[in-house]
């Protein structure tokens, strides 16, 4: 069992991570309201939280440019447009998609580049070309993360390999990633201390990136919290992929350290995350999302079952049920 300090301690190594543009982008194909990644930023450093992702860093050779809005390609161009020459402590970070991202040509030097962080995203398969990612990330100047998907689907001896081997790298943050929201925080717990003594051999941080399937993330983000986990992962209202993520209201209101300050969130989430909704945009639990997390699979059909308006919960289930 965990000791009390350990949850209500302040502690300085924390940082928090806003993903709302990255992983809120997805249920929008990143086309936010004008002004709104600038009142973000601005609400970010307001409030105190350490990085901002701006989003993805995707090819434009893959993905069609008119297609989306910025934040699916986060250029330094329009990451500058918004946050100018950042004189603040907030730091920026990107993701690069493993397979998805031109990333020796489109991640330029960091000297000449707003971004301060590259969060390299991969499946447990994909881990030489992430390796290959991150040390040319780091070559460039930048700190970097590796965030592993989808850790729910494999073995831990195959977890307990793979880390070894990012581990080695220069990565600096090792993320613990419920891409499908079906870990529960008894087993979260067992995931932190195989990434942990892992982490600790090899001098890396670790963080958490969770979803909301059983309404779960903001427990097992403060699971991880307890058990030495420093990066966490929020969105404002839990704007994410599906049935969203930790929410930062709730994750700024439990940590104890003083330099965050909840207020600016909730002014942010009146002014502009509640409209957002209001005006159509669908994220968050619902019972279609509960299943796929109950039965550990990704949440696409959960998310075509939204956007076809479809209220057959029951045919649903038995659908997910006997999916392979």
């Amino acid at each position: 069992m965990k000791k009390i300090s350990e949850l209500m301690d302040y502690r300085p190594s924390i940082k928090v991570v806003d993903a709302t543009l990255r992983d809120g982008g997805l249920v929008n194909e990143f086309y936010f309201p004008e002004d709104f990644a600038k009142a973000l930023y601005e609400t970010n450093v307001k409030a105190g939280v350490d990085y901002m992702e701006f989003g993805y860093r995707a090819s434009k050779e893959i993905f069609d440019v008119n297609k989306f809005g910025p934040c699916k390609f986060s250029d330094d161009d329009y990451i500058r447009s918004i946050v100018g020459d950042n004189d603040t402590d907030l730091k920026i970070a990107i993701m690069a998609d493993v397979g998805r991202c031109d990333y020796k040509n489109d991640i330029v030097e960091r000297a000449n580049s707003p971004v301060d962080l590259v969060r390299v995203a991969c499946y447990l398969h994909q881990i030489p070309t992430a390796i290959e990612m991150i040390e040319d990330a780091h070559k460039k100047g930048y700190e970097t993360s590796c965030n592993i998907m989808a850790l729910s689907t494999v073995q831990e001896n195959d977890v307990k390999a793979a880390l070894e081997i990012i581990a080695k790298s220069p990565v600096d943050v090792i993320y613990i990633v419920d891409s499908y929201g079906s870990i529960y925080p008894e087993a979260m717990a067992r995931v932190c201390d195989v990434f942990g003594e892992i982490a600790s051999k090899y001098n890396k941080k670790l963080g958490i990136h969770a979803h909301d399937n059983q309404k779960l993330a903001f427990a097992n983000t403060i699971e991880c919290c307890g058990d030495g986990v420093d990066y966490l992962d929020a969105t404002y209202l839990s704007m994410g992929r599906g049935a969203g993520n930790c929410a930062m209201e709730l994750l700024l209101g439990f940590l104890k350290n003083p330099k965050y300050n909840v207020l600016p969130v909730i002014k942010f989430i009146e002014n502009h995350m509640i409209p957002l909704k209001e005006s159509g945009v669908v994220w968050g639990y619902d019972l279609q999302y509960l299943m796929t997390g109950l039965f550990n699979q990704h949440p696409r059909t959960a998310i075509s079952f939204t956007k076809d308006k479809r209220k057959d919960y029951t045919t649903f289930y038995t659908e997910t049920m006997t999916m392979d």
